[in-house]
Protein backbone atom coordinates (compact mmCIF):
# COMPACT_ATOMS: atom_id res chain seq x y z
CA UNK A 1 0.00 0.00 0.00
CA UNK A 2 1.33 3.45 -0.88
CA UNK A 3 3.01 5.31 2.00
CA UNK A 4 0.82 8.37 1.42
CA UNK A 5 -2.67 6.17 2.06
CA UNK A 6 -1.12 4.57 5.15
CA UNK A 7 -0.55 7.83 6.62
CA UNK A 8 -4.16 9.16 5.59
CA UNK A 9 -5.18 5.84 7.39
CA UNK A 10 -3.67 6.49 10.65
CA UNK A 11 -4.70 10.60 10.98
CA UNK A 12 -8.10 9.14 10.39
CA UNK A 13 -8.93 8.85 14.37
CA UNK A 14 -7.91 12.58 14.49
CA UNK A 15 -10.06 14.48 11.99
CA UNK A 16 -14.12 15.12 11.56
CA UNK A 17 -16.05 12.95 9.65
CA UNK A 18 -16.86 15.02 6.93
CA UNK A 19 -12.78 15.40 6.07
CA UNK A 20 -12.43 11.59 6.82
CA UNK A 21 -15.17 10.84 4.35
CA UNK A 22 -13.63 13.35 1.59
CA UNK A 23 -9.99 12.24 2.54
CA UNK A 24 -11.24 8.64 1.90
CA UNK A 25 -12.66 9.51 -1.35
CA UNK A 26 -9.25 11.24 -2.68
CA UNK A 27 -7.14 8.86 -1.67
CA UNK A 28 -9.42 5.76 -2.98
CA UNK A 29 -9.21 3.66 0.41
CA UNK A 30 -11.73 0.93 -0.24
CA UNK A 31 -14.66 -0.33 1.88
CA UNK A 32 -16.06 -2.97 3.07
CA UNK A 33 -16.85 -4.11 0.12
CA UNK A 34 -13.32 -4.04 -1.18
CA UNK A 35 -14.02 -1.44 -3.78
CA UNK A 36 -13.60 2.61 -3.31
CA UNK A 37 -13.94 5.72 -5.58
CA UNK A 38 -11.04 4.84 -7.57
CA UNK A 39 -12.49 1.52 -8.67
CA UNK A 40 -13.71 1.10 -11.96
CA UNK A 41 -16.74 -0.46 -13.90
CA UNK A 42 -14.10 -2.80 -15.29
CA UNK A 43 -12.60 -3.77 -12.12
CA UNK A 44 -16.08 -4.54 -11.03
CA UNK A 45 -16.76 -6.78 -14.06
CA UNK A 46 -13.67 -8.92 -13.35
CA UNK A 47 -14.46 -9.76 -10.22
CA UNK A 48 -18.08 -10.16 -10.77
CA UNK A 49 -18.88 -11.55 -14.10
CA UNK A 50 -17.59 -14.69 -14.51
CA UNK A 51 -18.03 -14.57 -18.69
CA UNK A 52 -19.89 -18.38 -18.56
CA UNK A 53 -22.49 -17.00 -16.30
CA UNK A 54 -22.94 -13.18 -18.51
CA UNK A 55 -23.90 -15.29 -21.89
CA UNK A 56 -27.25 -15.97 -19.67
CA UNK A 57 -27.71 -12.29 -19.15
CA UNK A 58 -30.09 -9.55 -20.96
CA UNK A 59 -30.01 -5.97 -19.44
CA UNK A 60 -31.49 -3.09 -20.55
CA UNK A 61 -29.30 -0.06 -20.23
CA UNK A 62 -31.18 3.46 -20.43
CA UNK A 63 -29.09 6.46 -20.82
CA UNK A 64 -26.06 4.43 -22.75
CA UNK A 65 -25.54 6.91 -25.81
CA UNK A 66 -22.60 8.76 -23.72
CA UNK A 67 -21.31 9.17 -20.41
CA UNK A 68 -21.55 6.55 -17.51
CA UNK A 69 -24.68 4.86 -19.10
CA UNK A 70 -22.31 4.39 -22.78
CA UNK A 71 -19.53 2.34 -20.13
CA UNK A 72 -22.00 0.56 -18.65
CA UNK A 73 -22.70 -0.90 -21.73
CA UNK A 74 -19.48 -1.67 -22.79
CA UNK A 75 -18.66 -3.10 -19.64
CA UNK A 76 -21.70 -5.52 -19.65
CA UNK A 77 -21.40 -6.39 -23.33
CA UNK A 78 -17.63 -6.90 -23.29
CA UNK A 79 -18.65 -9.34 -20.75
CA UNK A 80 -20.80 -11.12 -23.12
CA UNK A 81 -24.10 -9.70 -21.54
CA UNK A 82 -26.29 -8.94 -24.33
CA UNK A 83 -27.33 -5.47 -24.06
CA UNK A 84 -30.67 -3.54 -24.81
CA UNK A 85 -29.94 0.48 -25.49
CA UNK A 86 -33.31 2.20 -25.84
CA UNK A 87 -31.95 5.62 -27.32
CA UNK A 88 -33.85 8.75 -28.33
CA UNK A 89 -30.57 9.51 -30.65
CA UNK A 90 -30.15 6.56 -32.72
CA UNK A 91 -27.36 7.63 -34.83
CA UNK A 92 -25.61 8.41 -31.49
CA UNK A 93 -26.69 4.94 -30.34
CA UNK A 94 -25.45 2.96 -33.57
CA UNK A 95 -22.09 4.61 -32.73
CA UNK A 96 -21.77 3.59 -29.56
CA UNK A 97 -22.96 0.30 -30.17
CA UNK A 98 -19.77 -0.01 -33.06
CA UNK A 99 -17.15 1.66 -31.01
CA UNK A 100 -17.92 -1.14 -28.15
CA UNK A 101 -17.99 -3.68 -31.36
CA UNK A 102 -14.53 -3.37 -32.30
CA UNK A 103 -13.77 -3.64 -29.11
CA UNK A 104 -15.29 -6.81 -28.73
CA UNK A 105 -16.65 -8.29 -32.26
CA UNK A 106 -19.28 -10.62 -30.76
CA UNK A 107 -20.68 -8.33 -28.41
CA UNK A 108 -24.54 -8.63 -29.06
CA UNK A 109 -26.40 -4.86 -28.74
CA UNK A 110 -30.23 -4.12 -29.45
CA UNK A 111 -31.18 -0.81 -29.99
CA UNK A 112 -34.60 0.65 -29.38
CA UNK A 113 -36.10 3.88 -29.75
CA UNK A 114 -37.54 5.38 -26.92
CA UNK A 115 -37.81 9.22 -25.86
CA UNK A 116 -38.14 8.38 -22.03
CA UNK A 117 -40.10 11.57 -21.10
CA UNK A 118 -43.15 9.91 -23.09
CA UNK A 119 -45.65 8.00 -21.77
CA UNK A 120 -46.42 6.89 -25.56
CA UNK A 121 -42.59 6.22 -26.61
CA UNK A 122 -41.93 4.01 -23.59
CA UNK A 123 -45.17 2.07 -24.25
CA UNK A 124 -44.21 1.13 -27.55
CA UNK A 125 -40.28 0.63 -26.39
CA UNK A 126 -41.78 -2.39 -24.07
CA UNK A 127 -44.26 -3.83 -26.37
CA UNK A 128 -41.16 -3.56 -29.27
CA UNK A 129 -38.83 -5.02 -26.60
CA UNK A 130 -41.14 -7.75 -25.63
CA UNK A 131 -41.93 -8.85 -28.37
CA UNK A 132 -38.27 -10.17 -28.90
CA UNK A 133 -38.94 -12.96 -26.50
CA UNK A 134 -35.83 -11.66 -24.40
CA UNK A 135 -35.44 -12.73 -21.11
CA UNK A 136 -34.21 -9.92 -18.55
CA UNK A 137 -32.53 -9.87 -15.64
CA UNK A 138 -31.09 -6.42 -15.30
CA UNK A 139 -32.34 -2.83 -15.81
CA UNK A 140 -30.39 0.06 -15.27
CA UNK A 141 -32.63 3.37 -14.76
CA UNK A 142 -29.54 5.76 -16.07
CA UNK A 143 -30.45 7.97 -18.38
CA UNK A 144 -30.39 11.65 -16.81
CA UNK A 145 -31.53 15.17 -17.92
CA UNK A 146 -30.50 18.42 -16.40
CA UNK A 147 -31.91 22.17 -18.19
CA UNK A 148 -31.50 25.13 -17.49
CA UNK A 149 -34.73 26.23 -18.44
CA UNK A 150 -38.13 25.48 -17.62
CA UNK A 151 -39.07 22.84 -21.07
CA UNK A 152 -42.34 20.64 -20.46
CA UNK A 153 -42.82 17.05 -22.10
CA UNK A 154 -45.23 16.10 -25.17
CA UNK A 155 -47.39 15.16 -21.80
CA UNK A 156 -47.09 18.25 -20.31
CA UNK A 157 -44.86 17.53 -17.55
CA UNK A 158 -41.64 19.29 -16.46
CA UNK A 159 -38.95 18.16 -18.75
CA UNK A 160 -36.48 17.29 -15.80
CA UNK A 161 -38.67 15.74 -13.62
CA UNK A 162 -40.50 13.49 -16.79
CA UNK A 163 -37.32 12.14 -17.84
CA UNK A 164 -35.22 11.40 -14.69
CA UNK A 165 -38.24 10.23 -13.06
CA UNK A 166 -41.67 9.17 -13.94
CA UNK A 167 -40.11 7.73 -17.37
CA UNK A 168 -38.01 5.06 -15.37
CA UNK A 169 -41.20 4.81 -13.14
CA UNK A 170 -42.95 3.82 -16.18
CA UNK A 171 -40.53 1.76 -17.96
CA UNK A 172 -39.64 -0.31 -14.83
CA UNK A 173 -43.63 -0.66 -13.73
CA UNK A 174 -44.13 -2.22 -17.72
CA UNK A 175 -41.24 -4.30 -17.91
CA UNK A 176 -41.40 -5.54 -13.98
CA UNK A 177 -43.65 -8.65 -15.10
CA UNK A 178 -40.94 -9.77 -17.25
CA UNK A 179 -38.15 -9.47 -15.11
CA UNK A 180 -39.86 -11.50 -12.22
CA UNK A 181 -40.84 -13.85 -14.98
CA UNK A 182 -36.86 -14.35 -15.71
CA UNK A 183 -36.02 -14.27 -11.86
CA UNK A 184 -38.57 -17.29 -11.52
CA UNK A 185 -37.70 -19.63 -14.69
CA UNK A 186 -33.82 -18.92 -14.25
CA UNK A 187 -32.96 -18.78 -10.70
CA UNK A 188 -31.17 -15.46 -11.13
CA UNK A 189 -31.71 -12.89 -9.23
CA UNK A 190 -33.29 -9.85 -10.97
CA UNK A 191 -31.59 -6.27 -10.26
CA UNK A 192 -33.25 -3.03 -10.92
CA UNK A 193 -30.52 0.17 -10.47
CA UNK A 194 -31.31 3.55 -10.32
CA UNK A 195 -28.92 6.18 -10.72
CA UNK A 196 -29.37 8.59 -8.35
CA UNK A 197 -27.06 11.60 -7.51
CA UNK A 198 -26.03 12.85 -4.08
CA UNK A 199 -27.62 16.29 -4.79
CA UNK A 200 -30.64 14.80 -3.55
CA UNK A 201 -29.74 15.95 -0.07
CA UNK A 202 -29.94 19.78 -0.80
CA UNK A 203 -34.16 18.73 -1.26
CA UNK A 204 -36.06 19.27 1.60
CA UNK A 205 -39.59 18.00 2.56
CA UNK A 206 -41.53 21.51 2.23
CA UNK A 207 -40.24 21.93 -1.57
CA UNK A 208 -40.61 18.25 -2.52
CA UNK A 209 -44.82 18.57 -3.44
CA UNK A 210 -45.86 16.53 -6.38
CA UNK A 211 -48.10 18.86 -7.93
CA UNK A 212 -45.37 21.35 -7.99
CA UNK A 213 -42.81 18.72 -9.82
CA UNK A 214 -45.34 17.94 -12.57
CA UNK A 215 -45.74 21.95 -13.07
CA UNK A 216 -43.86 24.73 -10.88
CA UNK A 217 -44.34 28.19 -11.39
CA UNK A 218 -40.79 28.80 -10.39
CA UNK A 219 -38.27 26.70 -12.31
CA UNK A 220 -34.47 26.21 -10.96
CA UNK A 221 -32.47 23.70 -13.08
CA UNK A 222 -30.30 22.31 -9.93
CA UNK A 223 -33.45 22.12 -7.95
CA UNK A 224 -35.50 20.40 -10.60
CA UNK A 225 -32.56 17.70 -10.96
CA UNK A 226 -32.16 17.15 -7.35
CA UNK A 227 -35.82 16.69 -6.94
CA UNK A 228 -35.79 13.83 -9.62
CA UNK A 229 -32.56 12.62 -8.16
CA UNK A 230 -34.66 12.23 -4.90
CA UNK A 231 -37.75 10.61 -6.62
CA UNK A 232 -35.72 7.56 -8.05
CA UNK A 233 -34.76 6.84 -4.31
CA UNK A 234 -37.37 7.02 -3.27
CA UNK A 235 -39.01 4.87 -5.96
CA UNK A 236 -36.32 2.28 -5.35
CA UNK A 237 -37.40 2.20 -1.33
CA UNK A 238 -41.18 1.63 -2.14
CA UNK A 239 -40.86 -0.75 -5.08
CA UNK A 240 -37.87 -2.98 -2.70
CA UNK A 241 -41.08 -3.01 0.14
CA UNK A 242 -43.72 -4.22 -2.80
CA UNK A 243 -41.00 -6.84 -4.15
CA UNK A 244 -40.19 -8.06 -0.96
CA UNK A 245 -44.19 -8.67 -0.08
CA UNK A 246 -44.56 -10.44 -3.12
CA UNK A 247 -41.40 -12.77 -2.53
CA UNK A 248 -40.08 -11.74 -5.65
CA UNK A 249 -36.21 -12.85 -6.81
CA UNK A 250 -35.61 -8.99 -7.86
CA UNK A 251 -34.02 -6.36 -6.12
CA UNK A 252 -34.06 -2.52 -6.59
CA UNK A 253 -31.54 -0.18 -5.35
CA UNK A 254 -30.20 3.17 -5.68
CA UNK A 255 -26.62 4.45 -6.43
CA UNK A 256 -25.11 8.08 -6.29
CA UNK A 257 -22.12 7.76 -9.48
CA UNK A 258 -20.24 10.17 -8.20
CA UNK A 259 -19.18 13.61 -9.94
CA UNK A 260 -18.30 12.22 -13.30
CA UNK A 261 -17.19 14.44 -16.35
CA UNK A 262 -19.69 13.87 -17.91
CA UNK A 263 -22.13 15.90 -20.63
CA UNK A 264 -23.80 17.05 -17.12
CA UNK A 265 -21.22 18.47 -16.07
CA UNK A 266 -20.63 21.23 -18.63
CA UNK A 267 -24.16 22.13 -18.56
CA UNK A 268 -23.25 23.46 -14.96
CA UNK A 269 -20.14 25.00 -16.59
CA UNK A 270 -22.53 27.77 -17.39
CA UNK A 271 -22.84 29.19 -13.47
CA UNK A 272 -19.26 27.61 -11.52
CA UNK A 273 -16.73 30.05 -12.36
CA UNK A 274 -13.36 28.53 -13.72
CA UNK A 275 -11.72 28.52 -10.64
CA UNK A 276 -14.38 26.61 -8.31
CA UNK A 277 -14.32 24.45 -11.27
CA UNK A 278 -10.77 23.70 -10.88
CA UNK A 279 -10.96 22.74 -7.37
CA UNK A 280 -14.45 20.59 -8.07
CA UNK A 281 -12.57 19.08 -11.04
CA UNK A 282 -10.22 17.47 -8.34
CA UNK A 283 -13.30 15.42 -7.25
CA UNK A 284 -14.60 14.67 -10.35
CA UNK A 285 -14.34 10.48 -11.27
CA UNK A 286 -13.50 9.40 -14.61
CA UNK A 287 -16.34 7.52 -16.72
CA UNK A 288 -14.86 4.51 -15.82
CA UNK A 289 -14.71 5.10 -12.21
CA UNK A 290 -18.48 6.60 -12.41
CA UNK A 291 -20.01 3.76 -13.96
CA UNK A 292 -18.45 1.64 -11.12
CA UNK A 293 -20.58 1.44 -8.38
CA UNK A 294 -24.34 0.64 -11.27
CA UNK A 295 -21.85 -2.16 -12.21
CA UNK A 296 -20.87 -3.45 -8.40
CA UNK A 297 -24.92 -3.02 -7.37
CA UNK A 298 -25.92 -4.65 -11.06
CA UNK A 299 -23.85 -7.90 -10.70
CA UNK A 300 -21.98 -8.43 -7.33
CA UNK A 301 -22.55 -11.42 -5.01
CA UNK A 302 -22.30 -9.02 -2.37
CA UNK A 303 -25.48 -7.17 -3.19
CA UNK A 304 -27.65 -10.30 -3.97
CA UNK A 305 -30.78 -9.51 -1.64
CA UNK A 306 -30.28 -6.48 -0.73
CA UNK A 307 -33.29 -4.14 -1.83
CA UNK A 308 -34.17 -0.49 -1.42
CA UNK A 309 -30.85 0.21 -0.37
CA UNK A 310 -28.48 3.19 -1.41
CA UNK A 311 -24.65 2.87 -2.64
CA UNK A 312 -22.10 5.26 -3.24
CA UNK A 313 -17.85 3.93 -4.61
CA UNK A 314 -19.36 0.38 -4.68
CA UNK A 315 -20.49 0.37 -0.97
CA UNK A 316 -23.82 0.99 1.23
CA UNK A 317 -24.14 4.33 2.02
CA UNK A 318 -26.47 7.10 3.71
CA UNK A 319 -29.06 8.90 2.07
CA UNK A 320 -30.88 11.96 3.15
CA UNK A 321 -33.23 11.79 5.82
CA UNK A 322 -36.16 12.40 3.36
CA UNK A 323 -34.91 9.53 0.77
CA UNK A 324 -35.20 7.05 4.17
CA UNK A 325 -38.79 8.60 4.50
CA UNK A 326 -40.70 5.33 3.94
CA UNK A 327 -44.24 7.75 4.37
CA UNK A 328 -43.16 9.50 2.13
CA UNK A 329 -41.37 6.64 -0.95
CA UNK A 330 -45.51 5.13 -0.77
CA UNK A 331 -47.10 8.58 -1.42
CA UNK A 332 -45.10 9.78 -3.96
CA UNK A 333 -45.53 6.24 -5.58
CA UNK A 334 -49.37 6.03 -5.16
CA UNK A 335 -49.07 9.42 -6.13
CA UNK A 336 -47.12 8.54 -9.42
CA UNK A 337 -49.20 5.45 -10.47
CA UNK A 338 -52.36 7.46 -10.03
CA UNK A 339 -50.81 9.77 -12.84
CA UNK A 340 -49.59 7.13 -14.56
CA UNK A 341 -52.54 5.06 -14.97
CA UNK A 342 -54.81 7.91 -16.20
CA UNK A 343 -52.01 9.09 -18.92
CA UNK A 344 -52.20 5.77 -20.47
CA UNK A 345 -56.20 5.57 -20.76
CA UNK A 346 -56.62 8.80 -22.26
CA UNK A 347 -55.42 9.56 -25.60
CA UNK A 348 -52.32 11.44 -27.15
CA UNK A 349 -52.56 15.23 -26.99
CA UNK A 350 -55.66 14.60 -24.41
CA UNK A 351 -54.43 13.69 -20.88
CA UNK A 352 -53.69 17.20 -19.84
CA UNK A 353 -55.33 20.51 -20.45
CA UNK A 354 -51.68 21.95 -19.95
CA UNK A 355 -48.89 23.00 -17.86
CA UNK A 356 -50.02 24.42 -14.60
CA UNK A 357 -53.68 24.37 -15.39
CA UNK A 358 -54.38 20.51 -15.41
CA UNK A 359 -57.15 20.60 -11.99
CA UNK A 360 -56.92 16.65 -11.73
CA UNK A 361 -53.29 17.79 -10.55
CA UNK A 362 -54.53 18.84 -7.64
CA UNK A 363 -55.39 15.22 -6.03
CA UNK A 364 -52.21 14.28 -6.32
CA UNK A 365 -50.09 16.93 -4.67
CA UNK A 366 -50.01 18.85 -1.90
CA UNK A 367 -53.17 21.43 -1.17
Amino acid sequence: MPESVTLLQCKFMSVNPVMKATLKYLAGIAGPSGYGSKTTADQVADDCLPSFHASHLTAIVTGATSGIGAETARVLAKRGVRVVMPARDLRKAEKVKQNIQKESPHAEIIILEIDLSSVASIQRFCSEFLSLGFPLHILINNAGKYSQKLEFSEDKIELTFATNYLGHFLLTEMLLGKMVETASETCIQGRIVNVSSVVHNWVNSKSFCFRKLLSPKSYHGTRAYAQSKLANILHAKELARQLKARKANVTINAVHPGIVKTGIIRDYRGFITDSLFFMASKFLKSTSQGAATTCYVALSSWTAGMSGKYFADCNESHCSALASDETKARELWKQTHALIQRQLLLPTGQNVEGPATNKNLIELGCK
